[in-house]
């Protein structure tokens, strides 16, 4: 008889729906989403308006009153529409049991677009892939963007401070990335409280540079953003390449929704940030109007000169804010995507107790540490950036909006004709910022699109070579009830030890290599026997009350048992303390922690000669499967209790 059992425990189960019970939402939580998820799009400011109209970009636009009304009313109008509307209203309604960001819309869109057709769902899966590959790029941009750029006011402060701005942003850098494994939490808690100050700052010098210029405020007008770009669209359409830096950090918002929450976030936008980085841009505008002088540092120089190294010093810290949030943002969508299967496990180390969000891993933290002094060095300012920058954030954001709008018609159902009006209107605006990004192809956008075709290339690679891998286990590992049905008949001679052995399989149906090999060469097999199976589900977290599901396969004579652990995308299984939910009951009191053995079946990949894939992804398939974490370390098993048992797979 087959006995199937939900674990149960004495943590309490979800709300229905999955979704937590609303509760009113607190102060430290906004106060804790202004200083990790504004970051980015809280120090734009810095850089956008003297970027736009920089003398050394490609395309410049001249500086006139009428050019300036029409920036400035852009820049509103696009923070306005692609943060407030996209992402505030539209986007961050579609989460997945609470988690935001892209790789929770890839989960949304497979599961919406199951029995709709094999091709739809991989177009659409591929294309949110190819939106995670671009958030790579702008983890790597971001730092060396923000810091170059807060440092960068050293010039305003002094001249000859100039040479001085490269070195100083590598060592801040490499001390940011240094001091990753020791964690966020302790620094966590000053975030907030320096993202205030620097929102308060920022907000007031902007509006005392409007009092001096108060005409600017008929830029909150879209008639001057329409009019500049109908009547100017030569000159207007690329400075949109620049313009879009306003809103860079938008993703931001939507991926960490799940550690604060949407309304907490909300809050935070709509009375801090939106209105602090409004006056700013404003009160730039302003400055250059009185003296187009000002366009050298319009951010620095709205404050006095007493007070600048001050201003630099703040701006500093709160880029080292925003950067920390797209480095925590990386390992969390490498680790998502290593869990989704399309990266090979990596060693991920949990730096908080208490929150099971806050993770580093290791090799993405060197990868990026290598790649962002590279581009320090390389590009030298934020207005060299500047131009690579927009190509990953418009890219990200143009997608975002392409599969929210599929998951609003196929799971809420949205008539046709408001689905294609607001999609019209919201894709209309991004793709007239992807358009004047690629006009800056050759001067550093291309940058972003390599390192995301890169990305890109690395993970649907590794997707399809498991596929391969898996479907040769199978033939290989062969059926489980076959192989047991031949101990059991003595074909197999075998003998009976002591003890418990677990064995990691990917199901019930076949025979865990290590298992077989054990039986085979060693001609032995314990007394109790647990596969266990371990399954990612398509949510962020499970609930340990629906953690583990037991079944006797029919084998229990041969106390043979199999055990499904189940574990969300966003968390890293831990093997012992989910066996240790089991009850006794269940496994007829066999399973004793201290007497149990842990088998793994560890494959050596080598390139075949079967035409599966093309010879240089499976090169590149091998190579990826080098910096696969260790398996025991993995699934936290004992070093003194495991057995590592090996085979070979032609690729």
């Amino acid at each position: 008889m087959t006995n199937h059992r939900n674990m149960t425990t004495t943590d309490e189960a979800p709300a229905a729906g999955g979704r937590p019970a609303r509760e009113p939402v607190r102060l430290a939580v906004v106060v804790g989403a202004l200083g990790v998820v504004f970051g980015d799009i809280g120090t734009s400011p810095i850089y956008t308006l003297q970027t736009v109209f920089s003398p050394s970009d490609p395309h410049p636009v001249p500086v006139d009153v009428g050019n300036v009304y029409g920036v400035v009313s852009l820049m509103f109008w696009s923070v306005t529409i692609i943060v407030t509307v996209t992402y505030i209203l539209l986007a961050m309604r579609a989460d997945n049991h609470g988690e935001g960001g892209i790789m929770a819309l890839i989960t949304l869109v497979r599961k919406s677009a199951a029995g709709r057709g094999k091709r739809t769902a991989l177009v659409l899966a591929g294309l949110g892939i190819f939106g995670a590959s671009l958030f790579f790029g702008d983890s790597m941009i971001t730092p060396a963007i923000s810091v170059l750029s807060a440092v960068g006011g050293l010039e305003a402060v002094d001249d000859s401070l100039g040479s001085w701005v490269v070195p100083i942003t590598a060592v801040i850098i490499v001390v940011l990335f240094l001091v990753q494994r020791r964690g966020t939490a302790a620094v966590g808690r000053v975030f907030g409280p320096v993202m205030i100050a620097w929102f308060t700052v920022i907000g007031v010098a902007g509006a005392i540079g409007i009092a001096g210029h108060p005409a600017i405020l008929k830029a909150l007008s879209p008639t001057y953003a329409v009019g500049f770009l109908a009547g100017h669209f030569g000159v207007a359409f690329f400075a949109l390449a620049a313009i879009v830096l306003a809103v860079t950090g938008a993703e931001a918002l939507y991926a960490d929704m799940g550690h604060f929450g949407r309304r907490a976030i909300t809050r935070g936008w709509l009375f801090l940030v939106f209105p602090a980085c409004v006056l700013s841009y404003f009160g730039q505008g302003a400055l250059i109007l009185e003296d187009q002088a000002n366009l050298s540092s319009p951010f620095f120089l709205l404050v006095p000169g007493w007070a600048r190294i001050l201003l630099v010093l703040l701006a500093t810290a709160a880029t080292v804010i925003a950067s920390q949030a797209v480095i925590t943002g990386a390992y969390s969508v490498a680790s998502q995507a290593a869990q989704l299967g399309y990266l090979p496990r990596l060693r991920i180390a949990h730096t908080s107790a208490a929150e099971r969000g806050q993770i580093y891993v290791p090799w993405v933290n060197w990868l990026l540490l290598a790649s962002v002094l590279t581009l320090v060095f390389a590009f030298r300012s934020s207005a060299a950036l500047a131009y690579a920058f927009g190509m990953a954030v418009t890219g990200t954001i143009t997608i975002t909006t392409t599969l929210f709008f599929y998951i609003a018609r196929v799971r809420w159902r949205v008539p046709v004709w408001l689905l294609g009006l607001g999609a019209a209107v919201l894709l209309l605006v991004d793709l007239l910022f992807v358009a004047a990004n690629l006009t800056k192809l050759v001067h550093g956008a291309w940058l972003p699109l390599l390192i995301a075709l890169t990305a890109f290339t690395v993970m649907t690679t590794w997707q399809r070579g498991r596929q391969i891998v898996t479907a040769q286990r199978n033939r290989d590992e062969g059926s489980l009830r076959e192989f047991v049905d031949e101990i059991h008949s003595g074909e197999e001679a075998t003998q009976c030890v002591p003890g418990t052995a677990v064995f990691l399989n990917r199901g019930n149906e076949t025979a865990p290599l290590a298992m077989r090999a054990n039986v085979e060469h060693n001609h032995v097999r314990h007394e109790h026997v647990v596969i266990l199976t371990l399954e990612t589900q398509p949510v962020p977290r499970i609930p340990d009350a629906e953690r583990v599901t037991v079944d006797d396969l029919g084998y229990a004579d041969d106390g043979i048992t199999h055990v499904t652990a189940r574990f969300g995308y966003m968390e890293t299984p831990d093997v012992p303390r989910t066996l240790a939910l089991l009850d006794p009951d269940d496994t007829e009191g066999r399973l004793d922690a201290g007497e149990t053995s842990y088998f793994l079946s560890k494959v050596e990949l080598r390139r075949g000669s079967e035409p599966t894939m093309a010879g240089w992804r499976k090169r590149l398939f091998i190579a990826t499967s080098y910096i696969a974490a260790d398996a025991a370390e993995y699934f936290a098993l004992p070093r003194e209790r495991t057995v590592i048992m090996g085979s070979r797979i032609d690729v």
